[in-house]
C-alpha cells in the first residue's frame, strides 16, 4: 500500500514543479508488459549498458541473475539509469523463472540457434520477460528448457552474434516502439505509478532515510 500523504508531502517539500511534472510525464511511456532479465552476463558494462536502454526506451524492470558472477553498476555507463528502472536481484536462474512466470510472463529465449521467430515477428501481445545469456555461450540449458518461445535478430553479414548489450537495445527498442502503436493496454496501473512515483521521488532526495525517519516519528 502506497503511503499517499508521505508522497505528496515529499513532492510538496523537496520537488519543484517541473521536476514532478517531468516524472508523471516519463511514467505514462513506462511499462511492465515486457521486462528483461540477464543470465550471469560476466562484463560489468554490458548489463549497466542494458539497464540504459530499459531506462530509455520505456521498460521498467530489469531482472539480474548472479549465480556465477558478482554484480555491481557502472554508473558511467548506466548514467544515472539506476536510479528510474527497477532491478530484481537472483541468485539462481530457477528462482528467476518462478517469479516471471508468477506474474504472468511468458520466458522468451534470445538465440540465433534454432527455430527462432524473427524479431519483427514476434508476438508483442502476451507479457514476455526476454531473456539475454552470457556474451561467450548464451543462455543457459535450464532457461532454453524452459522457454515459451525464441526470437532472434535478422543479421545477414559473416558474424553471427552481436554483443548483448547492443542485441538488447535493438530487440528492446523494437518491441516498445510497436508496443506503443499497438491497441494493446500496455501502460502502468494506477498502483504502479504511485509506486514508481514515490520510488522515483524518494531517489531524488539526499537523506531521504533521515526525512522519512523524522516524518513518521512525527505522525
Amino acid at each position: 500500500m502506497i503511503d499517499i500523504d508521505f508522497l505528496e508531502y515529499l513532492e510538496t517539500n523537496f520537488l519543484t514543479e517541473s521536476r514532478k511534472s517531468r516524472f508523471l510525464e516519463v511514467l505514462q511511456n513506462r511499462t511492465t508488459h515486457f521486462t528483461i532479465a540477464m543470465e550471469d552476463v560476466y562484463q560489468l558494462h554490458n548489463t549497466s549498458a542494458v539497464m540504459r536502454s530499459c531506462e530509455v526506451f520505456g521498460v521498467q524492470e530489469l531482472h539480474v541473475v548472479e549465480q556465477k558472477f558478482g554484480k555491481r553498476i557502472d554508473t558511467e555507463i548506466a548514467m544515472g539509469a539506476q536510479k528510474w528502472v527497477n532491478i530484481n536481484r537472483f541468485a539462481g536462474i530457477q528462482d528467476a523463472i518462478d517469479n516471471l512466470k508468477a506474474q504472468d510472463y511468458q520466458i522468451i529465449a534470445t538465440t540465433p540457434h534454432n527455430d527462432s521467430f524473427m524479431l519483427h515477428e514476434f508476438d508483442i501481445s502476451k507479457r514476455s520477460a526476454i531473456f539475454f545469456g552470457t556474451e561467450k555461450e548464451g543462455l543457459s540449458e535450464e532457461v532454453m528448457a524452459q522457454a515459451d518461445g525464441f526470437i532472434k535478430i535478422p543479421m545477414v553479414g559473416f558474424t553471427e552474434s552481436l554483443n548483448i548489450s547492443v542485441s538488447a537495445a535493438i530487440i528492446i527498442q523494437d518491441i516498445t516502439t510497436r508496443l506503443r502503436q499497438s491497441k494493446i493496454n500496455w501502460k502502468l496501473s494506477e498502483e504502479e505509478l504511485l509506486y514508481y512515483r514515490l520510488q522515483w521521488t524518494k531517489n531524488s532526495i539526499k537523506d531521504i532515510d533521515f526525512i522519512e525517519k523524522r516524518y513518521y516519528n512525527k505522525v
